[in-house]
């Protein structure tokens, strides 16, 4: 059997410094942003690798499994980290694209210079306002909502709001739920009808306000984390392919291999052969919480 990712609490965290090394995928239900000062990281997310070199600012989604990948040998790093829970998000004015790209599982990663070259100092600011509580929290949340518009703006997506005032951000709860829920369950064998179910929505009322807010489909988010799920088990276990269509929640090899061929453009095993050495490496977890 797959080893099945950690799951994390969903929980504001800041932290600086470097993070020890750990040998596991992890998950949690949090928008995770990375300054890299020094070092480099290395993430694999699915099949997908990213790379955040020194001055650079990374920024997603992390409910899908990912992980941080050792270089050998690992090299001194200091990176500020925050991890603000989706739903605290998603209540805030945000660009519409912003919706999409994090829901979609993609990864921004901009010049830090872009965002302000203060933006590491104001961890250890934030590590106090949260310690803190109160008004110094509320203070850190601001601090950090701006932090998120100047990534966005500085990966070239619209400033322009997703809807003036609270109308415009109601929405975006039944799909923080949905897209959580299919983070969650996508590996059983779901369809878009239980998704919606999940939010207390009608099925096409559901497929029509996820697909207006994130741009896919139900049907196609879920497929997106099956994909994503195969491409890790073809990278990190020796499984067969039917092995791998089980697990990763397609309902039949053939099934996995139009899914799998349409998003990343060959076969589960030409995948598989050309990203051999890809998964070697150590993961990284979050510490301090």
């Amino acid at each position: 059997m797959p080893e099945e990712a950690e799951v994390e609490e969903s929980a504001l965290w800041v932290h600086r410094g470097p993070a020890p090394p750990m040998r596991r995928f992890h998950r949690h239900d949090d928008v995770e942003v990375n300054v890299v000062v020094e070092g480099r990281l290395e993430y694999l997310s699915g099949g997908s690798r990213t790379s955040v070199p020194a001055g650079s600012t990374a920024m997603f989604w992390a409910a899908a499994p990912h992980r941080l990948l050792e270089q050998n040998p690992l090299p001194r790093s200091d990176v500020a980290w925050i991890h603000v829970p989706l739903a605290t998000v998603l209540r805030w004015s945000l660009p519409e694209a912003f919706t999409t790209e994090v829901l979609a599982h993609r990864t921004l990663v901009v010049p830090t210079a872009e965002v302000g070259a203060h933006a590491p100092a104001l961890f250890t600011t934030w590590q106090q306002d949260l310690d803190g509580g109160g008004e110094r929290a509320q203070a850190l949340l601001l601090e950090v909502h701006a932090l998120l518009l100047r990534i966005v703006a500085a990966a070239g997506r619209s400033p322009r709001p997703a809807g003036a005032g609270q109308g415009g951000r109601a929405d975006l709860r039944p799909v923080a739920r949905m897209a959580s829920w299919t983070a969650e369950h996508f590996r059983e064998p779901v369809t878009a009808a239980d998704i919606a179910r999940a939010a207390n929505l009608n099925p096409n009322y559901a497929t029509t306000l996820f697909r207006r807010s994130v741009g896919v489909s139900l049907g196609e988010q879920l497929a997106r984390h099956r994909v994503a799920e195969a491409q890790r088990l073809l990278l990190t276990t020796s499984m067969t392919t039917a092995a791998v269509a089980h697990a990763a929640g397609f309902g039949s090899q053939s099934s996995l291999y139009a899914h799998f061929t349409r998003a990343c453009g060959c076969s589960p095993g030409a995948y598989r052969a050309a990203r051999a050495g890809t998964s070697a490496g150590t993961a990284l977890s979050r510490t301090g919480r």
